[in-house]
């Protein structure tokens, strides 16, 4: 079967630049490469071709040999650049896909940057502090100062966990990358550099308080603003304000996580208020106003209908919860609980009777199934 063009494996116009050439090579490795086609039994195959084509084009003596003789400079001993192999097996996997592995696969490595540029200083962790507030204090907001426990720069060295601030060298086994690379048949696999634990660099002399690290524990004090309207579940971000990074690696954020604790009057839904209130039975039969707590700490004034019943709901406009995002309040609902008296006076007792004699009177229907009832008693007695 005849050869494909090289320039047409990769995707590239015939006198293309190096720089397109390689674009062109990384674009077909990432998008032919065995581990991302496990279905298509074709792809090794193609991956390989465009190793090959890469692997001749690459270099600037075989690509010139290439573009005068065309697949016959690398057949029955003919030069072009040396050492390309006959009968289509020019380059290898190692050489030709190493040159652009960090370019592919970089970003799932760390980052690092080939040629020991260095490694970039990890970043510390994110932390998460859960914070109890009032009603009261959800209702109005607050300013309030918490101790978090976390790691912070360690002062002697500066975050640099050297002894005196002392910059640290880059790692011996890894050149300053964070990873090692092994060959294993046709794959090239990179492992953290069990040298620096894949920080890049080693140091000689570390920092006594900090034992290398550049950061040591300790409780910081952090004055924190809670807005109006916070309810349980509110998240509060603190930029830059959770753990310090290794040897000098920028802080996590910190998460406040808001818990507004049960009240004994109200109950809360959303920027709604539930407050149960009760009422003598004398001031729900004849109706009237009467006075109720509020959460911002005064009192508002309810008119209640003559004949109210337990479980009634009248609404005070205004009186809730305020709105986190956003504005205007909520309102506040007031459910009645009609009490029955109790621990009655001779007098009370003599009034109540009168009153259910009226009662009876007054309603015929009422007084003759109060009369079928007792009846019906009397003759289960009997």
């Amino acid at each position: 079967m005849a050869k494909r063009d090289y320039y047409d494996v990769l995707g590239v116009a015939k006198g293309a630049t190096a720089d397109e050439i390689k674009k062109g090579y990384r674009t077909k490795a990432k998008e032919l490469h065995p581990d991302r086609n496990a279905d298509n039994p074709n792809a090794e195959a193609q991956f390989k071709e465009a190793n090959e084509a890469y692997e001749i084009l690459k270099d600037a003596d075989k690509k010139a040999a290439y573009d005068r003789y065309g697949h016959a400079a690398f057949e029955g001993g003919m030069g072009g650049g040396g050492g390309a192999r006959p009968g289509g097996g020019q380059g290898d996997f190692g050489s030709a896909f190493s040159d652009v592995f960090d370019d592919l696969f970089g970003d799932f490595m760390g980052g690092q940057q080939r040629g020991g540029g260095g490694r970039r200083a990890a970043r510390g962790s994110d932390l998460r502090y859960n914070l109890r507030v009032t009603l009261e204090e959800a209702y109005s907001g607050l300013q309030k100062t918490i101790n978090v426990p976390t790691s912070v720069s360690c002062d002697g060295c500066k975050g640099s966990g050297a002894e005196g601030g002392a910059e640290p060298t880059s790692c011996p086994t890894c050149s300053g990358m964070g990873k090692v690379r092994a060959q294993q048949g046709f794959f090239t696999v990179e492992r953290t550099c069990p040298t620096c634990s894949g920080l890049g660099q080693i140091i000689k002399n570390p920092c006594k308080s900090c034992q290398g690290a550049g950061r040591v524990e300790r409780d910081r004090a952090l004055s924190v603003n809670i807005p109006a309207g916070v309810e349980t579940g509110t998240r509060i971000r603190l930029s830059g304000e959770g753990e310090a990074g290794m040897r000098g690696g920028p802080s996590g954020d910190l998460y406040i996580f808001i818990d507004v604790a049960e009240h004994e009057l109200f109950q809360r839904d959303a920027g709604s208020l539930f407050c149960r209130v009760p009422v003598s039975m004398a001031k729900a039969a004849l109706g009237g106003s009467i006075e109720v707590p509020t959460i911002d700490g005064g009192r508002g004034r309810v008119q209640i209908p003559a004949g109210s019943q337990s479980g009634r709901q009248m609404r005070l406009r205004g009186k809730g919860m305020p709105a986190l995002r956003g504005a205007g309040e909520g309102d506040m609902f007031i459910e009645l609980a009609v009490e029955t008296p109790v621990n009655l006076t001779a007098r009370q007792k003599e009034l109540l009777a009168e009153f259910e004699d009226l009662s009876e009177n007054n309603n015929p229907e009422t007084s003759s199934f109060f009369s079928n009832v007792k009846s019906f008693w009397d003759s289960m007695k009997g």
